[in-house]
This record gives structure tokens, sequence and C-alpha cells, in this order.
């Protein structure tokens, strides 16, 4: 179906998470059981909900996995694992301490010490998310990264824990494997960060236990937001739009044109790839969730993009670099039609874990400042104390901090 502009600015100014009451109230019990009773709730919820107990799989099975991998799988997960940490390793993650006349101010960056990654495997085995979360967090230098999976684990995830680098992998999934790795349990390690996307029940449980562990943010269904002008191709945007619909029945495919003429054929092209798609039923109910929206001009599609924030903004256009600095709200941008969203999902070099439901108006997606800590020094001589020390006090009566303003009148 093809929309209006003026039919879609709305329900794209108002997105964002939603949360289900019922799942949250289930997501309680489970976590409140994972962290009185430890180990025995774990192992119990895995074999009510999972029908497996926990284990933690040895590295020789993660070896063995890999071993037994087609060797152009292989090849292809060793390309996407250099490509992701070559990117990463751009990334600025120094501090600094500053010498001046007063003393030294500046900032330690420290890597966080134990991360836990969840990696789903309910209707697909997502071993690049695996690649797109473990490598960032080790090239940033944290020390353990623990991976939970839900049983029974799929070998292209245990290959693809071999070539991350991960330091344990452990069968369990859900909410349960959120809390064990929240909370700690005799056999699961507490971590300092959670990070991954995952089904309604660890988004739940993700939200709970912040303040406990940190979190890479909240993912809800995948989208993408394609700007496409009349030079683009039918047979691609469909084709594309099809690879974001088959994730499931809730994501958000959405291609947005002043080309009429290009959108009708979209349509058409659509329903032709749809006969041989094996998750066409699938892909079906999420194009009803998303559209084509016919915009006044190009100004306008990337007006309602930035309102919409996707998760992935594809700009399928002539010339893309002069609209890039358009964009204000995006996990991603993919810049013409060489450039797919399902390359950034599998080896481009960037993580595919970004934000959704709009939450890209507010942060970006996992890089390795998520798994590093900003640490200040401050290291000031007497004298730029006692200079300092008579404002400083001044601020601290004005607040009515009697305590704070004496400390520092000692300091004059």
């Amino acid at each position: 179906m093809i929309y209006r502009a003026e039919e879609v600015r709305e329900r794209f100014a108002r997105r964002g998470l939603a949360f289900d009451p019922t799942v949250e109230e289930i997501v309680r019990g489970i976590l409140e059981a994972v962290r009185e009773e430890g180990d025995a709730a774990l192992n119990r919820l895995s074999l009510d909900l999972d029908g497996h107990p926990v284990e933690e799989i040895p590295k020789r099975a993660w070896r063995e996995a890999y071993e037994d991998l087609d060797p152009d799988l292989r090849d292809a997960l060793e390309t996407a694992k250099e490509r992701i940490e070559a990117f990463y390793r751009e990334e600025a993650r120094g501090g600094f301490l500053r010498a001046e006349e007063g003393g030294v101010l500046g900032q330690l960056v420290r890597p966080l010490a134990r991360v836990g990654v969840y990696v789903p495997g309910g209707s697909a085995p997502l071993l690049s998310t695996l690649l797109m979360t473990v490598v960032p967090a080790k090239v940033a230098g944290v020390r353990e990264v623990i991976v939970a999976s839900p049983p029974r684990v799929h070998p292209g995830i245990l290959a693809a824990a071999w070539v991350a680098g991960a330091d344990r992998l452990f069968a369990m999934g859900g909410a349960q494997a959120i809390a064990a790795l929240a909370y700690g349990t005799g056999r699961v390690p507490r971590v300092d960060k959670i990070v991954g996307p995952g089904n309604a029940y660890v988004v739940a449980a993700k939200r709970l236990v912040y303040g406990v562990v940190g979190l890479d943010g909240l993912a809800g269904p995948t989208e993408t937001l394609i700007v496409a002008d009349g030079s683009a191709s039918p047979r691609l945007l469909a084709a594309d739009l099809l690879a974001q619909a088959e994730h499931g029945p809730d994501s958000e495919p959405w291609l947005l044109s002043p080309d009429l003429p290009l959108l009708e054929r979209v349509e058409a092209e659509l329903y032709r790839q749809l006969q041989d798609l094996p998750r066409a039923e699938i892909a079906k109910k999420a194009l009803e969730r998303g559209g084509l929206v016919l915009t006044r001009d190009l100004e306008e599609a990337l007006e309602l993009a930035n309102l919409y924030a996707p998760e992935h903004l594809c700009l399928a256009l002539a010339d893309p670099l002069p609209w890039l600095g358009r964009v204000e709200n995006a996990g991603g941008v993919f810049l013409g039609e060489g450039s797919p969203e399902a390359l950034g999902d599998y080896i481009a070099g960037p993580s595919h874990v970004m934000p959704t439901s709009g939450t890209a108006r507010f942060q970006g997606g996992v890089a390795v400042r998520d798994f590093l800590k900003v640490i200040p020094v401050v290291g000031l001589s007497e004298g730029a104390a006692r200079e300092l020390a008579k404002k400083g006090a001044l601020l601290a009566r004005a607040e009515g901090l009697e305590g704070h303003a004496r400390s520092l009148d000692l300091r004059r």
C-alpha cells in the first residue's frame, strides 16, 4: 500500500519502545527466583522453558564446530571478524592527563572487567550477532566476555565464539539467562554490562536489571527506512525491503520517495519476489507494518526519516553523499544501492546491534565506547586549590551545603 506523507507523519512522531505488563510480571518472578535461589532456579527454569539444563560449553566444542564448518562459511566468519575488528580499532579510546600551572587534570579510560553477551537462537541462529558484540568488546580490552545463548546452541554460534575470541559460553536463554548474568550464580559469574538483542522476555529482563548491571540499550523490532529517487532499481529496493521484512512479523520496512511511478513498480516487484521467498508469510505481515510513502520531495523524505529515527537508514540515491549532512537520527546509514543493509548485518564492519523504536534519537549502536568507562582525574596544586576554594565555597553556600563550604574554607 502506498501512503502519502501526511498519513504517516503522526505515527512516525509518536514512536517509542512498548512494554507488555504481563510479560514484565512474568519476568519479575524469573529474576527474583534466580536472584534468591541461584543455580537451582536457573536449572529449573531452563528445563521448564527451554527443555534443557544450563551447561557451560567448553572451548574444545567451539573449536570442533569451527573445524566442521563448510570451508567457505568458515572463511566468511573470519572475514567478518577481521572487518569488524578493523573498524573498531579506528575508534579513539585513550584517556589523557594534562599538566597545568595549577596541577593536573585528565581522564582515565578503562575497559569493563566482565561483559555478558546475549545471542538469540530462536527463529534463526544469529552467529553474526555474536561477532558484532564480542569483537568490539575484545577490541576495547574487556578481560572476560561471557556468551549466553538458548539451548541447544547452534554449531554456527559455537564456531563464531571461537573466531571472535569469547571467553566462556553458557547454553541458557530467556529472562533466566539475563538474571544469571546480572546477579551471578554459583556457576555463572556476575557481569558488569549486558549487551545483545532478544525477545520480549529478554528485553523486559534487561530493563528490570538496569542499575544492577549496565546495558547497551533496549531493542524493539528491527526496522529499515529507505529514501530513494528515480534512479533506484525497483528490483533491488523490493529485495532490500523483503530482507528486513523476513526478520519477523513485527519488523518495519519503509520506502520513502517523491517518485510515484517508482513506488508503484516497487509495489509490483514486492508481490513478485514474495512468491518464492521461504519466509513469505512472515514478510507479508511485516510489510503491513511498514509501507511505501509518497513524499513531496527528497527534503520531506529526509525530514520524515529523522522523525522516524530508523535503526537502518538507506539512501538509495543517485548521489547520496550530499544528503548525508541532513541525517540527524539513525542507528546506521547505508549510502547507495551498492551498500545494502544486509551487508551491514553480516560483514561490512560496524556492529549490527543498533537502536530501534525511535531510540536513535538519543543513542547510537554498539561500539567500543560501550565497553569503556571514563574516570576523571583532578590533582590541583595548593595554590590552585586556594584560588578556587573561595568561589567554590560561595557555590556551596548558595546550595545550602555548609559542610562543603567549610571543607573548601580550610583550603584557603
